[in-house]
């Protein structure tokens, strides 16, 4: 069964400046290394669906989701539907700014019998594509962290 996995970073800016570039979907290709392009279908909003083109390697491949937790300042998560993990952004002031813990979870279910052989085929086993998975969490956030510090 797939981790859960989690990554965290404290940045010196306000929620709400955090917030600002978190939930700006548009730069989400400029923080993560995995995605190309991410559209919310209608603006961002809690419900909203998105469509997404991400990258491993040369692979390319389209995705979509939807936005199950939308909580300026607080929170924010979409729910792959693909693949059904969720994607969670928390934002915690702190003494100095915001603490941010990203995390991946996977539905009870696990995920679909497809995507486990791709991952053992294609990506290297599931310990290699969790990992690859937390580097690209850590990567994201400290770039999250570069912009909101600007």
């Amino acid at each position: 069964m797939p981790n859960t996995l989690e990554a965290s970073i404290d940045i010196a800016a306000a929620p709400e400046k955090v917030w600002s570039v978190l939930a700006d979907l548009r730069r989400m290709s400029e923080f993560s290394p995995t995605t190309v392009k991410m559209v919310a279908v209608g603006g961002v909003r809690d419900g909203a669906y998105t469509v997404n083109v991400n990258k491993v390697g040369w692979k390319i491949y389209p995705t979509t989701s939807r936005i199950v937790r939308f909580e300026p300042n607080k929170a924010f998560a979409f729910r792959m539907n693909e693949n059904r993990t969720t994607w969670t952004y928390e934002l915690s002031p702190t003494a100095t700014g915001t603490r941010v813990v990203e995390t991946r979870t996977v539905d009870p279910k696990g995920l679909p019998g497809w995507l486990t052989k791709a991952i053992d085929v294609a990506m290297g086993g599931e310990q290699k594509f969790e990992a690859d998975l937390v580097a690209g969490m850590q990567e994201t956030l400290s770039k999250v962290k570069v912009a909101a510090e600007r």
